[in-house]
């Protein structure tokens, strides 16, 4: 079962048993600090192996008096201008060990090799804005590629729904048949967006569809007013890591064993990119969005 979205004073979270922690996805600055106390009590209630904070830097401070330690930060984060801190506190002693440091370096080396090396990419599929009616070919991809994900996009009613708020999807197809995906998660009032759900079916792996769509994807958010971009790659994933460098994203941190992804609690490295004050030609798709009323669980 997905991990719930809640309010605790007025400040919005994620947590469950799921992900083994509490993620503070947006810190409302009255909840402090109040909330910090709030926090460790739902943490121990449930034995939540971890709380895993995004703030905004000038309240970094209080969260580390509180035992919070900062694994990653990404400049600009707030309306191009604050930096924002990922700060976490464990509550169980393994949570804290990165089980495959080697491995995590070796992708991390591959990828500053391959630093702003990308060419212009094209793919024989084709592209286009996902529409409502593609929630279900969406969400048959994310089932294939993804075991467990952090977020219900296995449910094609979320996905309907995300589209009908702050989502847009990417899509490549072969003829009537979806290839691969992404998502932008665009934060309107922050102006900052998620670069995420990256998924491209097995047999169509190695022809560069990551690469093509987040191109497309870092072309249109600056018509949607985004001023920097990031991500929260799975650590061990040469592929997703050397995408992002590829196409000229800083390295921000590594949040340590933070996301059950794939079907196990797994590291995830925090890339950015602060994105151009130009309007993209790709930024004139229009999206229809059709007014639909849909729940999901």
């Amino acid at each position: 079962m997905p991990d719930s979205i809640d309010t605790l004073r007025h400040s919005k979270i994620q947590h469950g048993a799921e992900n083994d922690r509490i993620y503070l996805m947006h810190l409302d600055p009255r909840a402090l600090p109040e909330i910090l106390s709030d926090l460790d009590l739902l943490a121990e209630k449930n034995r939540y192996g971890k709380i895993f904070a995004k703030v905004p830097d000038p309240f970094t401070r209080e969260f580390q008096t509180q035992g919070y330690r900062i694994e990653a930060r990404v400049p600009g984060f707030f309306k191009g201008e604050t930096p924002a801190a990922f700060l976490a506190k464990y509550f169980k002693t393994e949570r804290q060990l990165e089980p495959k440091a080697d491995l995590a370096e070796q992708v991390l080396a591959a990828a500053r090799l391959k630093a702003d090396s990308a060419d212009v990419n094209k793919v024989p599929f084709n592209f286009r804005l996902a529409e409502v009616n593609d929630a279900m070919e969406i969400a048959d991809v994310y089932r294939e590629v993804f075991k467990t994900y952090p977020f219900p996009i296995h449910n094609p009613r979320y996905i309907a729904k995300t589209m009908q708020e702050n989502f847009l999807y990417f899509t490549l197809w072969e003829n009537e048949s979806l290839v691969a995906v992404a998502s932008c998660e665009m934060d309107y009032s922050e102006k900052n967006v998620e670069m995420t759900d990256f998924a491209t079916r097995p047999k169509y792996r190695g022809q560069g569809t990551a690469v093509y769509l987040l191109e497309r994807m870092d072309q249109m958010m600056p018509q949607h007013g985004m001023k920097t971009a990031f991500t929260i790659a799975r650590s061990y994933s040469f592929g997703m890591n050397i995408t992002f460098a590829k196409l000229g994203y800083e390295y921000g941190g590594t949040l340590t064993q933070n996301t059950n992804i794939a079907g196990s609690l797994e590291s995830m490295n925090v890339w950015y990119k602060p994105l151009p004050d130009l309007v993209s030609s790709l930024g004139r798709d229009v999206i229809t969005k059709t007014q639909l009323n849909l729940s999901y669980t």
